[in-house]
């Protein structure tokens, strides 16, 4: 991979704050490649806006570097003001200018191009978003999707190198959410643009981004697609944190591992061989079976239209989750048949 292709480069940054003990952000590195789109995942206060704001250049590091489209944009006591970064920024709330309209928000950093070149920049970008017809209104006349999709083509109009995105859809409904993170994300691959998207939200990581990266307590834990962070967990805090799943008690036998749903068979060398360990159990691992002999009792169900996730406990009083058929509708406290389906075997030491 060579400096060309990267359109991010962050090496082992940290970012103190009012020279604080403890670091907002300690030794994160990870790239992003031209035209792939990002997310910080991680729960409040764990130092992904902190990071987005240190590449948008309103925050210097203590220690590390970034680099942007190869050039070296901060560094300890030397950094590169933001307008100087080709960066755009979509904030949380939108930031349009209230007296413009949608067509002068969308060319206002426009100001160095002709006139000519301006108006075809906003009218591509009006098809692109579906703005048209509302070129000539104003914000408050928008709804908030609407609102969102002029401030990315505000920040898409001057073809940056990067687009910042800090939890932009956390002020709109779940259905319009859901909606508008396909349609973002449909907008920018067809611009070739590189993203990075901040959310706590993991569903909106998910249908978003190519890379996702998990932070906690100031540091990156996994940088990697949503299928290895979901099935290749590297530490106990993001197999927690992606996915929904619960640990039960494992003990390594001649023939792989021994947990209370049965035995797994496998000889991959990378399991424990002895000690106390845990074994990530995902809803999708657990198979609703009448005929199984294997009872779990039903002590919790939220219905999810196509099926259930149900809570269940085991005879020693563990819970397991298991996403069922909704055709399958048990009662609280009803025993159902399971049987363990375990493709991906991951564990924790205690």
């Amino acid at each position: 991979m060579t400096e060309a292709n990267l359109a991010l480069q962050v090496h082992a940054l940290s970012i103190h704050y009012n020279n604080a003990d403890q670091a907002a952000v300690q030794s994160v590195s990870f790239h992003l490649e031209q035209g792939e789109i990002a997310c910080l995942l991680g729960p409040s206060g764990c130092g992904k806006t902190t990071l987005l704001r240190a590449i948008a250049g309103f925050l210097p590091p203590t220690e590390g570097e970034i680099k942007i489209n190869g050039q070296m944009a901060s560094q300890p006591r030397k950094v590169t003001s933001p307008e100087k970064r080709n960066v755009g920024v979509v904030f949380q709330d939108y930031a349009l200018f209230p007296h413009l309209t949608v067509r002068k928000n969308i060319e206002f950093g426009l100001h160095k191009w002709d006139a000519a070149e301006r108006r075809a920049r906003a009218d591509q970008l009006l098809e692109l978003i579906g703005l048209q017809p509302l070129a000539d209104r104003f914000p408050h006349e928008l709804s908030g999707g609407q609102q969102q999709r002029v401030a990315l083509a505000r920040a898409l109009a001057p073809k940056p190198t990067l687009i910042l995105l800090d939890e932009p859809f956390s002020n709109l409904d779940v259905e319009l959410k859901e909606r508008l993170t396909f349609e973002v994300r449909e907008i920018l691959k067809a611009e070739r643009m590189s993203a990075i998207l901040v959310t706590h939200d993991q569903h909106e990581a998910f249908a978003m981004a190519d890379r996702i990266g998990v932070m906690d307590a100031g540091q990156l834990l996994q940088w990697g697609s949503s299928y290895s962070l979901y099935h290749q967990p590297t530490s106990r805090m993001v197999a927690d944190f992606i996915g929904q799943g619960v640990f039960l008690p494992g003990e390594r036998t001649t023939r792989g591992i021994k947990i209370e749903l049965g035995e797994i068979e496998t000889n991959d060398p990378a399991l424990p061989m002895s000690g106390q360990f845990d074994v990530l159990i995902r809803p999708d691992d657990i198979i609703h079976d009448d005929a199984s002999a294997q009872q779990a009792r039903v002590v919790r169900k939220s219905f999810r239209g196509a099926d259930f996730l149900y809570t269940l406990a085991l005879d020693s009083g563990a819970h397991v989750l298991a996403l069922v058929p909704s055709h399958h509708n048990h009662a609280i406290g009803e025993p159902i048949g399971i049987k363990l389906a375990l493709d991906h075997v991951i564990t924790f030491g205690r």
